[in-house]
């Protein structure tokens, strides 16, 4: 069996037109997460008579509104794409995020991609090639079907010419 080690080709990157589906796809999706978990801590607070807590909920502020945002968005991607590789976005658009040998980042790894997400201006990094919160984490967005034939291929091209050990 051969050693070598598959490095990603980057004709499997995920096109922008991707990227920008998984981007609004996933905006929504955490839209509909902090609505429902609104709507738990309403009804929670309702029932137990916290009203300061629902009074709070009713007038926050831009910036709390923001914070939440934020907070829900670094579990939303922390936790799917650092579980299954793709947040609810990318299985949709059939795209992973991976490492340079195709493989699913550490969760480690998928935490430092997701608090690159919060550089100002991150979305704009897409205008150039890779945007910073790949590059920074070395992480890649690639069609998943399209990863696997490469990377099964890859296998099989170095078993070619190894003799079978019973």
């Amino acid at each position: 069996m051969s050693n070598s080690t598959y490095i990603l080709d980057e004709k499997l990157l995920a096109s922008n037109g991707s990227r920008f589906i998984n981007y609004i796809l996933d905006i929504v999706i955490i839209l509909v997460l902090i609505f429902f978990i609104s709507l738990m801590i309403a009804f929670l607070a309702n029932f137990m008579g916290w009203n300061d807590l629902l009074y709070w909920l009713g007038n926050l502020s831009d910036l709390e509104g923001q914070l939440v945002f934020v907070v829900i968005s670094i579990f939303y991607y922390s936790l799917s794409e650092g579980l299954f590789g793709r947040s609810i976005g990318k299985f949709v658009t059939g795209t992973v995020v991976v490492d340079e040998n195709g493989e699913k980042p550490s969760f480690g790894t998928i935490f430092k991609r997701t608090l690159c997400r919060l550089i100002p201006f991150d979305g704009f990094s897409f205008l150039g090639s890779r945007g910073w919160h790949d590059s920074i984490s070395d992480t890649y967005v690639v069609n998943k079907k399209d990863l696997e034939k490469e990377v099964k291929l890859f296998h099989e091209f170095n078993l070619i010419g190894n003799t079978e050990v019973a």
